[in-house]
Formats: C-alpha cells, structure tokens, sequence
C-alpha cells in the first residue's frame, strides 16, 4: 500500500520537497514509516536524532496505529515555542493580525474581563513561520475548547502567522473573556502555553549580516 508522507521545515528542507510517497506492507503502522529512513538516506541524519512526533490524517498517533492505503501521515519535528464551540475561533494566515478585532470577538455579556497576548519578533530581522495548516487549526481549536472547559471561560480565540513576520509585527495573539481577572489571565497563559507547545507550528530566525542573511530554525 502507499500512504503520503508530509514533511514540515527542515525536514521539508532536507528533502527539497513538502511530500513523499511511501510504499509499506499491508497492516504496517505508524513507527515503521521513519524506519524506513535508509531508503531516504538525506532523513536518516535527523530522524537520528531529532525527536519527531507522528499525526494519521490530522491526528497524533501512537507508534502501533495501523495505516491504510491512502493515509497521510505528517512527521512533525519539534514545535517552536476540535471543538464546534461558537465561543471558540481559531485562525492560522498569511494576514497581518489585530488584536483589538481579536478582543472583539471574545467580548460577551457576561464576561467582566478579558486578558489578550501577542508575541511578536525581536532581536533578529524576521521570523518565517511555517505550519500544517490545517492540523494546526484544528490543534488551535481543540486547546481552546479545553482552556474554555478547564478556565471557566466565557470564549477563547487565537490566530497564528505563517510566512515572514517581520521585526516588531505580532506572530501569535490570543485572547480570552470570563466572568472574572482571575479566570481570565489564567485562561490567557494557558492557552498560549500549549498552543507554543502542541501546535505544528516552526519557526526560523533571519539575521541580516554583512554578507547577506543568516537563517535558523528554532528548536
């Protein structure tokens, strides 16, 4: 059977490509694709060494989920940094953010504080970010509804940058409502806490040099 395999920043880099098809036995599952790694020798260096975690179709994956003909499975290297609920918005773009139109969309009547965040570039000339798009959305999505659930929230939103975001511009934003202060900031912290460390979302540095740019990507 042949599953499609998505590769995400350097590992997208080391390839030269955002995809590869791989051709596994019937029943394999989810800890035998990287095995592989011998018939992608320029993978094999990073897969070393490098912590990646696995998603089927959008979803984690334990290392025994059994593949079927067709599935996409993403190897997702270490991140930098679903619910329908209609008090839950969650966006990754291309877009400048706001987060006045952010903190708009959490307000409610019965909410007495809302606490936001931004976190913007500092200290290098950009940051490219990259992202699976739509696992990231519904990763966003799913933490939201959980800090909603866990934080007494009123609502909760969150929006992601892809691309170059430039020194000084908001990469992230988060915002949040609920009855009370107490409620609000702790719902805040919560959320951009495991959005930086669950979302498929990398990001690498850009340094201007004498000679031209100097790029990273950030663990």
């Amino acid at each position: 059977m042949t599953v499609t395999v998505r590769l995400f920043a350097v590992l997208r880099e080391r390839v030269g490509s955002n995809s590869i098809e791989a051709a596994l036995e019937d029943g394999a599952t989810v800890a035998e694709t990287p095995a592989r790694r011998a018939e992608r020798p320029e993978l094999g260096e990073l897969l070393d060494r490098m912590p990646v975690a696995m998603a089927v179709n959008r979803d984690y994956a334990d290392p025994g989920t059994s593949l079927a003909a067709g599935d996409e499975l993403a190897l997702v290297p270490p991140v930098s940094g679903g619910s329908g609920d209609a008090n839950v918005h969650a966006r990754v773009t291309d877009e400048p953010l706001s987060l006045e139109q952010l903190s708009r969309l959490v307000s409610r009547p019965a909410a007495g504080a809302i606490v936001s965040f931004q976190g913007t570039t500092r200290e290098v000339s950009r940051l490219d970010y990259e992202a699976y798009r739509e696992m990231a959305e519904e990763r966003i999505r799913a933490i939201l509804g959980d800090c909603l659930d866990r934080n007494g929230l009123e609502a909760a939103a969150a929006e992601h940058r892809v691309g170059p975001v430039a020194l000084g511009e908001s990469s992230v934003i988060v915002a949040v409502s609920a009855a009370h202060r107490a409620e609000a900031f702790a719902g805040a912290r919560d959320a951009i806490d495991r959005i930086k460390a669950e979302a498929p979302i990398w990001k690498r540095e850009i340094v201007a040099t004498e000679s031209g740019e100097r790029a990273r990507w950030v663990e």
